[in-house]
Order: structure tokens, then sequence, then C-alpha cells
């Protein structure tokens, strides 16, 4: 397919399009359902504590590393969809640049990313309800927490069974709201230590934008937690043809996505880090917290607002696990209707087109996985870190089938990327390649297990195209085309 063509409908009618003729997305519109998709409010409430954990008060540099390598990674996205307009998931760019075979490895690293983010959202919904019920003076009895995924799992198969717009919108808007809370917070936080008010004595340390004293191997291990918060950045291609001028608004929107996601977890976690103290009392409180922004909601302003922010992050952490069990149960079913797989998963409801199916065994698996980690003795927080890096490192492969993907459109004749500019998604590549190798050597248990989890998982995806190439290409090339439509 050549640059700036738009695809052809497939044999046996025209194809329908998505929004109103004349009427379309601009940039902004995009750029806030990419972030919405990120769940900012879920990953400044968490992902800081697993890296105050491993680095200490150096939080917002970590941040810092995590965004210029997002940054580095999100550019074959940017430059990619300059060029094909489309949906623009990861494996129909990859299948898209690199060939049927790619599109089918990519799609079932992705599929990895969806099912293992889904259980490490269902337990940061547990984490977020016990959150709410400690400011309230209650107490969730020992494995009552389980209760709450099962909830949450339940009413997440209903509503994706029906799915329900207004449910969507309402929860986006949440997600918005939250934001605004949350700087409010950080706000408030930032002038009152900078004011004295605070009740901790270490000040404004800015020193907590630099390594300190810190390796590089440590603040990039600790960097997973840090690209987990961009998770979804690319979600936005999905509005691809209801966009005005998608070439020019798809890929600005994902770069604005991005930075304006960098620039507010920055300065959410440099207000978190000093507003817990930058001391070893500070540290330790920052890395012994279940969510920070209800501990520091409490703490700066009152219990209302921890309350009220924890029923918010609870919302947005619904809302991206919905998403999360759409996306899985849809590539799912891409999977089975071309012959991986049984072929119930291929069924779809007669009243809704969904595939049920496969969205009823999506929400089965991504229980099993919560309560398979709850049999081991974990809690709703290990749920969340322990799934959240393997889904992590899934969507490393993932993205990095993309990046290689822009590499080899640029030496392709009448590309629009232009060879030197190479150099930064073959940077983005060893940056996904460090964050990934850099999990193998060096860690304690469990976290030694991850990589070898998340990389027999996209094996597998490379031992089925070697075992039946021709399912694989026909996959592939099924998944690319759908998503080139």
């Amino acid at each position: 397919m050549s640059a700036h063509t738009d695809t052809t409908p497939p044999a046996g009618g025209d194809a329908p399009r998505l929004g109103t003729p004349g009427r379309g997305l601009g940039v902004w519109e995009v750029a806030a359902l990419s972030v919405g998709f990120m769940g900012p409010v879920m990953a400044m409430s968490l992902n800081g504590i697993g890296i105050a954990g491993l680095v200490g008060s150096q939080v917002p540099f970590t941040f810092l590393v995590s965004f210029m390598g997002t940054l580095l990674v999100a550019y074959a996205f940017v430059r990619l969809t300059r060029s094909f307009t489309h949906a623009g998931s990861v494996y129909a760019l990859s299948g898209a640049t690199l060939g049927p075979r790619a599109g089918f490895f990519g799609g079932f690293a992705l599929l990895g990313t969806y099912l293992f983010f889904a259980a490490c959202i269902a337990g940061a919904c547990a984490v977020f309800f016990e959150a709410m019920l400690d400011q309230l003076g209650l107490t969730m009895p020992g494995w009552g927490w389980l209760a709450v995924p099962l909830v949450v799992g339940l009413l997440t198969l209903a509503l994706n069974l029906r799915e329900s717009t207004v449910t969507t919108r309402t929860l986006l808007i949440i997600g918005m709201v939250g934001i605004l809370a949350m700087l409010t917070l950080a706000v408030v936080i930032v002038v009152q230590v900078a004011s004295g008010s605070a009740p901790v004595s270490t000040g404004v340390d800015l020193s907590t934008l630099t390594p300190g004293d810190h390796s590089w191997n440590a603040v990039m291990t600790a960097s997973v937690f840090g690209f987990l918060s961009w998770a979804g950045f690319e979600s936005g291609t999905s509005l691809a043809e209801e966009s005005r001028d998608p070439h020019r608004t798809i890929p600005r929107a994902l770069l604005g996505a991005v930075v304006l996601a960098g620039v507010i977890y920055t300065f959410v976690m440099f207000a978190q880090t000093i507003g817990y103290g930058t001391d070893a009392a500070g540290q330790e409180a920052f890395a012994g917290a279940s969510s920070t922004l209800t501990d520091l909601g409490s703490t700066y302003i009152g219990p209302w607002f921890a309350v009220l922010i924890s029923i918010v992050a609870f919302m947005v952490a619904l809302a991206s696990l919905l998403s999360s069990v759409a996306a899985a149960s849809r590539l799912l079913f891409a999977l089975a209707r071309d012959g991986f797989g049984p072929s119930g998963l291929a069924r779809t409801d007669p009243r809704t087109g969904v595939p049920a199916v496969a969205t009823a065994t999506v929400v089965a698996l991504t229980l099993a996985l919560v309560l398979f980690l709850a049999l081991l003795g974990g809690g709703p927080v290990e749920v969340y870190y322990w799934y959240a890096t393997i889904a992590t490192l899934c969507m490393v492969v993932a993205y990095g089938m993309t990046a290689v993907g822009a590499v080899r459109h640029a030496f392709r004749p009448g590309s629009q990327i232009a060879k030197w500019e190479t150099v930064i998604p073959v940077l983005g590549i060893a940056y996904l390649a460090y964050v990934y190798l850099v999990q193998v050597e060096g860690q304690v248990a469990p976290y030694t297990y991850f990589p070898w989890i998340a990389g027999a998982w996209c094996l597998v995806g490379g031992a089925l195209i070697l075992a039946k190439p021709r399912l694989a290409d026909r996959i592939g090339a099924r998944l690319t085309t759908d998503d080139l439509e």
C-alpha cells in the first residue's frame, strides 16, 4: 500500500465508515481519548510506589527517563500514522510494514499485554476500593478483597456485552475530572511544602530531578513501572475515520498525548516525592503506600478529598478494565475466526454483534489470573505490580515490532520517512531492549521470573508461526487488512 492512500473496501460492498460526513474530531479531542485510556489517576496512584522502592526519592527523574524513552518509541507511531490511514493498532502497523507473519506475532504479543493488563487492573480496582474503605474507617476482612475483582469482572462483562457508549463516555469524563483533582492536589502539596506549612521538613528538593546516587541499571529497572503509565498512548489511532485530516490529526494527537502525560506525570511525581519528604522516613512511607493520592490527599487537604479521589480512581480503573477486556476479546475473536483456537470463540451475539463467547472467556481468564496469584499468597498490590510488569514486557515486544517496521518502511521507495530519521526508532528499540534485558539480571524474585514469563508468551507466538506458517499468514493478513480498512 502506498503512502497517503486510503485503503479500498473489501470486495462485496462498501465498508461502513465511522463518524459523520463533513464533521470530524480535532487534535486535542483525539489526544484526550489517548490520555483517558492511559488512566493517569490510576497510574499516579500506584506506579510511583514500585519506583520509590527501587530508587528512593529519585522517582521524578525516573519518570523523566521513562518520558524520554516513550517519546523515542512513540516516534515510530507518529511517523507511520502519517503514511497509513487506519485504526493503527500495533499488529496492523507491524503487519503493514513487516508482513502478515509479523502482524500475527505482534498481535499475539499484544494479546498477552491485554490479558495481563486486565488482571493487573482488576487488582487495582481492589486497591482503590480498600483505600476508600480505609478513609471511611472500614476494613475489608482477609480475602474479602477478592470480591472486588469478581464484582468488577461481572460488571465489565455485562457492559461489554451491551457495548454501552453512554457508560464509556461517562467513565472518560470521570477520568478527566480525576486529572483535575490530581493536579489540584499536586499544586496544594508544592505550595504547602514551599511555604513551610507542610507536615515534612525536607522542602522543595530539586535533587529528585537528578539520578542521585543510584546506578543507571537501577533507574532503568524502575523505569518499567514508569513506562507502564503511558500504556495505551496509541489508542487514539482508533479514531482515524472520525478525525479531520487523519494524516495530520492522528500523529499530532499521539505526540500531544505523550507529551501532555509526560508533563503531568513528572509534575505529580515531583509533588508526591516532596509531599512524603525526601529523607529516609519519607522514602519508606512512599514505597510502603497502598495508594499515594489517597494518602497525600488525606494529609494535605482532608479525608473527604481522599475519599473523592479514591472513588474517581476506582472508576478510572474500571474504565481501563472495560477497554482491556474489549480489546482482548476482539483480538481473540479475530484469531479464532481465522482458525486459531476453538471455533466457539468466533461466535457473536446475533442481537448486538458482540463477540460474546470471547468476551466471557477473557473475563474468566482475568479472574483466573487474579485467583492464581491470590492462592500463592499475593494481595491486590501484588496482583497489580506483578501482572503490570509482565504486561509491560509483552507490550515492549509489541511496540518494538512497530519501531522495527518504521525503520524498514523508511528504506522503501517513496517512503515519507527520511532515512536519517531511523536513528530515533533505533534508539527507541534500544531503550525497549534495555528495559527488557535489565529485568533479567540483577533482580530478586519474583521480578526475575517476569521477563521469562513474558518471553515465553511471545515465543509461543513465534512457535505457532513456525508450526503453522499458512495459518499465521492468513491470520496476520486478516488482522492487518481489518485494521487497514
